[in-house]
């Protein structure tokens, strides 16, 4: 059933193109934006329409605001939020954890429609300009719809630069200039270009604000898995998020977001804290207890010492938590005498 709230009053005037040719996409300058119409006033409420991005390799091109937001992942649903845009948002989907405080009361009337990825016909029942997704893989054929098949419906998708995965779009490293970035981005998108520069404009200041750990400490981030860990690595959130707290990630060396990494070498690295990510599905008691089991692991002074920072999951993915889980971060080291 679609949403009673909002009827579709403007879709059919969204068009969406998709996948340039590779040497098209090099011109237009990879992840960057193409620039806004220079006619358009920024106090005009149609300010920088048409619109046209380079998103992951798919060309994105907007004749209007979207009114009608499906977001997909916690991520993109709370950069709506701090973006003031909640009456746009008809429906949630596959969220990583509850909402912090300052966020809930705004999602109040925002109806969570599926705790995974939605099917493309559930998705289609929502009638929505938009999809938002968090990752490349929540538009596909087994989730919300491959994007060029919803294009053809109608219906435009955007993915959080910060998931692109291919050459030239994923960020490397992801940086907090990036992050913000793409919050300047989501503003032209949408519309609200002065509400994005207010959201940089104050994560920046709570940014500059926090002073790094200076101890030296060095740190593994513990994302998920029994056998074989699954640790941050050196070019995604985990290492912008430990880097801007003063921790020397054991796996900085590793040119990925993410990897695996035996025990034996978590042991050999004997880092000074753990990072541990508190997930629904993983929780941070559950690799504590891993962590206490494995006679190896057991045996690491942070281990017998308890000198662990814990994070809840969606602030450790790119986007309006990170500055937070910094500053978390450090007030834990304080918390543990460092």
């Amino acid at each position: 059933m679609p949403n009673p709230r909002r009827r579709p009053s403007h879709r059919a005037r969204l068009a969406v193109a998709i996948v340039l040719p590779a040497a098209a996409l090099l011109l237009a300058g990879c992840a960057s934006p193409t620039a806004a119409s220079p006619e358009a006033s920024p106090a005009d409420a149609s300010a920088g329409f048409p619109l046209t991005l380079d998103n992951c390799g798919t060309e994105v091109t907007l004749e209007a605001a979207p009114e009608r937001v499906l977001t997909v992942k916690s991520s993109t649903l709370e950069l709506m939020l701090s973006l003031g845009l909640a009456d746009r948002v008809i429906g949630s989907a596959f969220s990583d954890g509850p909402l912090p405080d300052d966020l809930d009361d705004a999602a109040s009337d925002i109806e969570v429609v599926s705790d995974k990825v939605p099917s493309q016909e559930a998705t289609l029942a929502l009638e929505p300009d938009l999809v938002f997704a968090g990752w490349e893989s929540n538009l596909s054929a087994e989730g919300a719809g491959e994007r060029d098949a919803l294009a053809k419906l109608g219906v435009a998708s955007y993915v959080a630069p910060a998931a692109c995965k291919g050459e030239g779009y994923m960020p490397d490293p992801l940086t907090f200039d990036e992050v913000f970035r793409e919050f300047e981005e989501a503003g032209d998108l949408f519309g609200v270009p002065d509400a994005a520069a207010d959201l940089v404009a104050e994560q920046r200041a709570e940014l500059d604000a926090i002073e790094p750990n200076d101890d030296g400490l060095t740190a593994l981030w513990y994302s998920s898995g029994d056998d074989t860990p699954y640790v941050g690595a050196g070019i995604g959130a985990p290492q912008m998020i430990m880097g801007a707290a003063g921790l020397d990630n054991v796996a900085k060396d590793v040119h990925d977001t993410w990897t695996s990494m035996s025990w034996e070498a978590i042991v050999d690295a004997n880092p000074d804290v753990i990072v541990l990510v508190d997930a629904a599905w993983n929780t941070a008691d559950a690799k504590i207890a891993q962590l206490e089991a494995n006679p190896a692991t057991a045996a690491l002074p942070a281990v017998q010492e308890q000198r662990y920072v814990v994070l809840d999951f969606p602030s450790t993915e790119a986007g309006v938590r990170n500055v937070g889980a910094v500053a978390s971060t450090v007030e834990q080291l304080g918390a543990l005498g460092y």
